[in-house]
């Protein structure tokens, strides 16, 4: 799979179409795969980490989770031109899962919120299987002990970065089951509806993380971090 580097991080040169057949192909195989997001925010928290960058270097899937991840790669004359967002992909991992009577655990975010979330996804997607959900707050050891007695196979983890990545991390050999992992971030905020998101031709536009400013202000020095990314991308060349 053609992959490019981003200040360390590898990151997958593949359309969506091709990495959810990959990834259910591997699914259908019994291959476990944690599909790793990279976006500048994530690269910026953890480009001095080796010990982070081997392990997300060590997975098969590491997705451009995020417009400036098109931009240093252009910058590097590389190939990535489509960012794919973390919650199209979660969404459509979600359809996909119905052809391949997969059984989905939801697992993060404030209390309901997997649930209403579980919900709405039902009527997206009539015959899907979602097996179990559990919020951010309780104890991971109960956590643990409920993934694995839904017998579910996918387990999508919304606690936000870095927790989700670390849950994944720590406990993913204590997951019997689970084939697919995957962090989504504030995706269940979203498919609740708790929270909206950009209309489409802010997305279209690569403007959604202009949207999310909008909506919370106190993002504006995380989005300073875009910032720093792109001085490293030039400087480090």
């Amino acid at each position: 799979m053609d992959k490019e580097k981003i200040l360390g991080f590898d990151v997958c040169n593949i359309s969506q179409e091709e990495l959810i057949n990959n990834i259910f192909s591997d699914f259908d195989n019994n291959v476990s795969n944690f599909i790793v997001n990279i976006n500048p925010e994530i690269i910026m928290k953890n480009y001095k980490k080796e010990q982070i960058i081997n392990c997300f270097n060590s997975q098969k899937y590491q997705i451009p989770d995020g417009i400036g991840i098109v931009y240093a790669s252009k910058i590097k004359h590389g190939n990535i031109k489509k960012r794919i967002s973390g919650i199209d992909l979660f969404t459509n991992l979600c359809q996909e899962s119905i052809k391949h009577t997969a059984k989905i655990f939801l697992y993060g975010g404030k209390d309901e919120i997997s649930d209403t979330a579980k919900k709405e996804l039902e009527i997206l997607y009539p015959n899907i299987k979602i097996v179990g959900t559990c919020s951010g707050y309780e104890d991971e050891r109960n956590v643990i002990e409920k993934i694995n007695n839904s017998n579910a196979n996918i387990l999508f983890v919304g606690l936000g970065s870095p927790k989700q990545e670390e849950f994944i991390i720590n406990n993913r050999n204590n997951l019997n089951n689970i084939k697919i992992f995957m962090p989504v971030g504030g995706s269940f905020d979203v498919i609740s509806k708790s929270k909206k998101r950009a209309p489409n031709w802010m997305i279209r536009l690569n403007l959604e993380w202009l949207f999310r400013l909008f909506q919370e202000p106190k993002r504006f020095f995380r989005q300073l971090n875009l910032i720093k990314f792109l001085f490293l991308i030039i400087f480090r060349r």
